[in-house]
């Protein structure tokens, strides 16, 4: 019998030890995250508390997303209120709930825009004026400040004067990273806007900083090349080894032949319309079909996702110089005309070339 009280004794220290090791857990994740009380404006779009809790956890506000949510359940303040707010790091979940809980923000009216990876300058500005007060014109102005522009230079390392060449449609086409942004309201600045995504492009680039600065590419090569790749390809090794293909084609002196420069170049989105033959064959700054155009473009097409720059400072080596797709984007690799021609032909035969 002392042997089983025994047991039952041992049973219930370790319940309690591991229900106070529990609790002490909670309340450390419930604290602050630093000692930090700099306060920094955080939009709180309209959405679910997954979405708040990222938003949080993305500004270092809060420890753990999934304990912010079960606080948030268990005192059945589910009803957090969209808005700006000023908060700190300091702070702690319990009082970032209760803020956000008495909707205590500057507005309820934040502003949400998803840039998609590829992204060109042209749709990025359409949805600006789409979502914002501002116009296209705005946008356009903005982009060709020069001010502006080397103000960015001087505070961004993977920015240089290459963003000032003349010829180049768009100054900052390639350096706006693409994802999901929040925003205080529709009176949103123009430069907010991008420097917002800048910061995001800063973040999305650092772990590779010293990959990009030791290429042999500049990193507005790097970035121009990564957002060809971005649009050609879609898995991660798709990608590398079209990047391989265009580094063989390079360095042999070819075209990169690439359709995707080619809509660029004439301003016409893919899958917007066909280009006429004169588009097609026309030499400009862009279009890599053009015969004699034997290098990259001036600037990127588009804005490209970290999937693809890593494609480029990570490239498959291969003897390839040709690539095609199918329907299913499912992507073929040759060595040389006669396979490349090869594929295709196989591809109609098969009905999975595309036809227009």
């Amino acid at each position: 019998m002392k042997i089983l009280n025994s047991i039952k004794l041992a049973f219930l220290v370790l319940f309690f030890s591991v229900l106070l090791f529990g609790y002490s857990v909670y309340q450390y994740e419930l604290s602050n995250t630093s000692d930090d009380d700099t306060l920094k404006e955080v939009v709180i779009a309209p959405g679910g508390i997954d979405s708040i809790a990222t938003t949080l956890k993305k500004e270092h506000l809060i420890r753990n997303k999934l304990i912010f949510k079960f606080y948030v359940h268990l005192t059945g303040k589910t009803n957090l209120k969209a808005a700006a707010y000023s908060l700190s790091e300091n702070m702690g979940v319990k009082k970032i709930v209760d803020i956000l809980y008495m909707g205590s923000g500057k507005n309820t009216n934040p502003v949400r825009i998803t840039f998609k990876e590829g992204l060109n300058m042209r749709s990025i500005t359409a949805m600006i004026t789409e979502n914002t007060n501002h116009t296209e014109e705005e946008v356009y102005e903005k982009l060709q400040d020069q001010t502006y522009l080397n103000n960015l230079i001087d505070k961004y390392w993977f920015i240089s004067n290459e963003i000032l060449q003349f010829g180049i449609y768009y100054s900052l086409e390639g350096y706006l990273y693409p994802s999901t942004y929040d925003f205080s309201s529709k009176k949103v600045t123009i430069e907010e806007i991008f420097n917002t995504m800048l910061e995001e492009t800063k973040k999305q680039l650092t772990p590779y900083q010293t990959k990009l600065q030791e290429s042999n590419l500049s990193i507005h090569q790097i970035l121009t090349l990564a957002s060809i790749v971005e649009l050609e390809g879609i898995t991660l090794e798709d990608r590398k080894g079209i990047a391989g293909v265009f580094y063989n084609r390079l360095d042999k002196n070819m075209t990169l032949g690439s359709d995707v420069t080619t809509y660029y170049g004439a301003k016409v989105n893919m899958g917007e319309r066909d280009l006429y033959k004169s588009e097609v064959s026309e030499c400009n700054n862009y279009n890599t079909r053009c015969p004699t155009y034997i290098k990259l473009p001036i600037s990127p097409i588009c804005n490209p996702s970290i999937d693809a720059i890593v494609a480029v400072l990570e490239p498959t080596k291969s003897d390839n110089y040709y690539f095609v797709a199918d329907k299913n984007k499912k992507v073929y690799f040759n060595k040389n005309i006669t396979e490349h021609n090869d594929t295709i032909k196989k591809l109609k035969e098969e009905g999975l070339w595309y036809e227009y």
